[in-house]
């Protein structure tokens, strides 16, 4: 069904494409977002490889009293930016599974 030469392209393809995804996946780490919770009280900085880079916490944001609040502004700021360094990765990669979300792939 195939010729030797059209398994030889398509191997060839696949080993491209594989290369193009695994620099993708490295300029993920050049690629950040930030999450904020409480009016900007609290951001954070991630990456593409879900690091987190950087927390903010504005002064007003920190009360003896409630230290709970601060707890839970760290936290929403955080998830966020790891949800916006989802959409990242699934744009970024998206393009090489056609959307389709391969598990183990990323």
């Amino acid at each position: 069904m195939f010729g030797g030469g059209n398994m030889q392209n398509m191997m060839k393809q696949m080993k491209k494409m594989q290369q193009q995804m695994q620099k993708a996946q490295e300029e993920l780490k050049d690629k950040t977002v930030e999450g904020t919770a409480g009016g900007g009280m609290v951001t954070i900085t991630a990456n593409g490889h879900k690091q987190i880079l950087d927390v903010k916490i504005n002064p007003e944001a920190v009360d003896p009293d409630d230290v709970e609040m601060l707890q839970d502004l760290v936290l929403a700021a955080i998830n966020e930016a790891l949800a916006k360094a989802d959409e990242v990765i699934a744009k970024d990669m998206g393009k090489f599974t056609g959307g389709a979300n391969l598990p183990g792939l990323f």
